[in-house]
């Protein structure tokens, strides 16, 4: 170990994953895909392959008890898991859970986690198969690993998108955001006056999106409806302007987007304008939407025009264009990515 100390945050999530596994060769012939994508990839026979993925929700950093029901978070962790199988165009099959609890947790507030852990599992049609638990010094801490399948000749990658590819979301984006800014709020006026009750009437979309969003399985579906099977595809976790990055650096390819053209609900919109933010910015930066983002080809554009599952957001261009953003008045803008930072 070296004198020279790096702080985490000056490397981000991406960056230290990218540290740490740099020098890491795979030695199993059936490892297709290791670390770098959604999921990884690993062959099981001729023409299918198994799809792996993990996360962790972290007690104070992913999630806040004092607004977040027990059951509403067990269902979020597993479908955070699934959204990354989907992101391959794979079919989500079995989760393990890993649950730490400190001892302010009874048996009765886990099984309400777990009641929430079962009926994402009934939904998305997935087996529990196993996990581990433990005790932790403070808070609650929950990893899922999320295994799935898929043809070998379906599975999609960050890394196949093209110039002139189309860029494609699907749903809206910002929902999910304004959602927690809304429970943000009202948390600060509880600890200010415990006797205010919440104000959250009118916000049903903003608070689910938040609270149970859902993982785009029927995107998947859809996609594969149309005979389309998309260039590149991730979810979008972090927001729409990292997941975007994410793609152009996997593939090397640059990308144009339109302001213009990004989704947002009306009531987004609003709340923003609420908070005085940009519903924009709230789209591009928010995460946590759990949308699909993809580039297709050009040629598969009458496949997908006028379709109310995605929107049509931009176009991939040359890797010397750079990243960028066509504003409501016209000008190109460097975009910037401004979304979840681990560290």
């Amino acid at each position: 170990m070296s004198d020279i100390r790096t702080e985490l945050t000056d490397l981000g999530e991406f960056g230290l994953i990218d540290k740490l596994t740099s020098h890491f060769t795979t030695h199993i012939p059936t490892t297709i895909k290791g670390v770098g994508d959604d999921a990884a990839v690993i062959s099981i026979s001729e023409t299918e392959a198994m799809l792996i993925s993990t996360d962790m929700l972290i007690e104070g950093i992913h999630f806040n008890l004092m607004y977040t029901p027990l059951m509403h978070l067990g269902y979020k962790a597993v479908m955070v898991n699934l959204s990354d199988i989907f992101a391959m165009n794979g079919e989500a099959q079995q989760i393990t859970v890993s649950l730490a609890v400190s001892n302010r947790f009874p048996l009765e507030a886990l099984e309400e986690l777990y009641a929430g852990i079962k009926k994402a599992c009934d939904f998305y049609k997935v087996d529990l198969i196993g996990g581990d638990t433990s005790s932790s010094l403070s808070g609650m801490m929950i990893s899922i690993t999320a295994v799935g399948k898929v043809k070998k000749s379906d599975v999609v990658y960050r890394n196949g998108a093209k110039e002139n590819d189309l860029l494609v979301v699907s749903g809206d984006l910002g929902a999910a955001y304004m959602g927690l800014q809304l429970l943000e709020r009202e948390k600060e006026v509880y600890k200010a006056n415990p006797e205010i009750q919440p104000d959250l009437e009118g916000n049903d979309y903003l608070l689910e999106r938040q609270l149970k969003p859902e993982a785009r399985q029927d995107i998947v579906a859809y996609l594969k409806e149309l005979e389309i099977k998309p260039t590149s595809m991730i979810d979008v976790s972090d927001g729409l302007a990292s997941e975007i990055f994410h793609i152009c650096k996997a593939s090397k390819v640059g990308c144009t987007v339109y302001d213009e053209k990004i989704p947002i609900d009306a009531k987004t919109s609003m709340a923003a304008l609420e908070f005085n933010l940009d519903p924009s910015m709230c789209a591009l930066n928010g995460g946590e939407d759990y949308e699909l983002l993809f580039t297709i080809a050009m040629e598969d554009f009458d496949k997908i025009k006028g379709n109310p599952h995605f929107t049509i957001i931009g176009h991939m261009t040359d890797s010397n264009s750079g990243i960028n953003l066509v504003d409501k008045q016209g000008a190109l803008i460097p975009l910037q990515a401004q979304g979840w930072k681990s560290f």
